[in-house]
């Protein structure tokens, strides 16, 4: 067999005794026994293949239902412990509990990021999808919005805008919120701290741009070829030691968001920028979420 062992022997047996010895039958008989072992080695690895591929299924299965599980589970906590900091907020405590208190928001804000994180996760893994609820929207707002939560956050680095949103856009505008944010946040984490992130909208309801396009890029090291590829991978960080906060979920979500619109999200890396493109066709008022 393939790998030098032994598996039996051919024989054969005929009534009327024949010269054996010939080239012509002693290939014959090396033929079946390569076509013999081939088979066998066939069966080996497919054996081996469906065992494997049955057990990494239960794995998975286990995975995101425990992930589903624990992203429900934690929301309860997480709202007593939000709640709490709320109501001693209110009671107009010292300067220097106001700031622990304000501290612990904003904690609890990224906590409740994660979470819906991998709760989209979850569902998207599990066949339900990432869920969207769509109309006609005027995105400057939200896509304003996410600028200056992201720049509050980021006082020293520049973000460049420029929104030319001739018609509204047929989405969920709080998803299409989300994938900004991840983009932006993306941008403003790996980018080179001296340049600006550039960002550019743009929506049309006429011509061949017809739709909604948005590209995010900011100027620094490229990203590799073979870590480009899997950019959109769940839980892959590209830079593990500029993500350890994170869990290399939310350029995986981004491109959900994008598919669940009928649309596109690409990446492009080179020595003079990193761009993030979302592609949106234009949709008939007329269609459904």
């Amino acid at each position: 067999r393939a790998d030098g062992s032994f598996f039996g022997t051919l024989c054969a047996i005929d009534a009327k005794p024949a010269l054996l010895k010939t080239p012509q039958t002693i290939g014959m008989f090396r033929l079946f026994a390569d076509l013999i072992a081939q088979h066998l080695d066939a069966m080996d690895s497919l054996e081996s293949s469906e065992a494997s591929l049955l057990d990494e299924r239960k794995d998975s299965v286990l995975r995101e239902q425990f992930i589903a599980v624990l992203g429900h589970d934690l929301r309860n906590p997480l709202q007593s412990i939000r709640g709490g900091a709320e109501l001693l907020l209110r009671r107009q405590p010292a300067a220097e509990a106001a700031g622990i208190l304000h501290l612990m928001g904003k904690s609890v804000e990224r906590m409740s990021g994660l979470i819906d994180n991998v709760m989209d996760f979850a569902r998207g893994r599990m066949g339900d999808g990432i869920e969207t609820t769509r109309s006609e929207v005027d995105l400057a707002p939200v896509l304003a919005q996410v600028v200056a939560e992201l720049q509050g956050t980021t006082p020293n680095r520049r973000i460049d805008t420029g929104f030319k949103l001739a018609a509204p856009v047929h989405c969920d505008a709080g998803r299409i919120g989300q994938l900004f944010s991840n983009l932006l946040a993306n941008a403003l984490t790996h980018g080179e701290a001296g340049s600006p992130v550039e960002v550019f909208a743009q929506s049309d309801d006429q011509g061949d741009n017809a739709g909604f396009e948005l590209i995010v890029a900011n100027a620094g090291k490229p990203i590799p070829p073979d870590v480009l590829k899997r950019l959109f991978q769940p839980f892959f960080r590209g830079d593990p030691q500029a993500s350890k906060e994170g869990l290399g979920l939310g350029l995986y979500i981004a491109h959900e968001i994008a598919l669940a619109h009928g649309g596109t999200l690409t990446a492009t890396s080179n020595a003079a920028e990193t761009r993030f493109t979302l592609r949106i066709p234009a949709q008939k008022r007329s269609s459904e979420s």
